[in-house]
């Protein structure tokens, strides 16, 4: 599976907490993890700083608690686990796709294997109950869905109305029917 990654598995680039406001790069390799950071300051002493650069093998990376407590600092307690996680072999390609990816793949599962996944992390459950994936997966499944119907479920949510059931939708679209006689009656009035 590692054979299968580019040669440059992760980057994440920022700026050091306040006071500092120095720029920091941190990237991973197939081998190696590399820290780089360029001092921003007005100071005298700063003036002439250059740019500075720890790189290690991943090894060598999992012993080295100092650059851990860097990272933490600059990137976060999340960014430091999911690199030492790479260090160690662990690959989780899912956590880190973009959502919309994520949308177009689970739009695919079974409704069964989505609860599954929705109790996976937080990620997975916000995503496995969006309303983004719920319209997907409304029109991947219902034939034919008039404009009335889509405002009922953006009403309503796109879940809700796909469990919602056939009787109950046109109850609901018969008194949103009923609601909107009304006001246009008032207004010609």
């Amino acid at each position: 599976m590692a054979a299968l990654l580019p040669e440059e598995v992760f980057e994440r680039r920022g700026r050091a907490p306040a006071p500092s406001k120095d720029l920091c790069q941190l990237l991973v390799t197939r081998r190696e993890v590399i820290f780089r950071w360029w001092k921003i300051s007005l100071r005298n002493e700063f003036c002439e700083s250059r740019p500075g650069e720890i790189k290690e093998s991943q090894e060598d990376f999992l012993g080295d608690s100092s650059l851990h407590i860097q990272i933490a600092i600059v990137f976060g307690a999340k960014v430091l686990e999911h690199v030492l996680s790479l260090c160690r072999g662990n690959y989780d390609f899912l956590e880190w796709l973009p959502v919309p990816l994520l949308l177009y793949i689970i739009s695919f599962l079974e409704l069964e294997d989505i609860a599954r996944l929705s109790q996976v992390s937080r990620r997975f459950e916000m995503i496995c109950n969006s309303n983004a994936l719920w319209e997907n997966i409304v029109e991947n499944l219902c034939n034919t869905i008039t404009p009335e119907m889509k405002e009922l479920a953006q009403e309503m949510g796109w879940k809700k109305f796909f469990f919602t059931n056939r009787l109950q939708l046109q109850l609901h679209l018969r008194r949103r029917r009923q609601k909107q006689d009304a006001q246009n009656k008032e207004l010609t009035e």
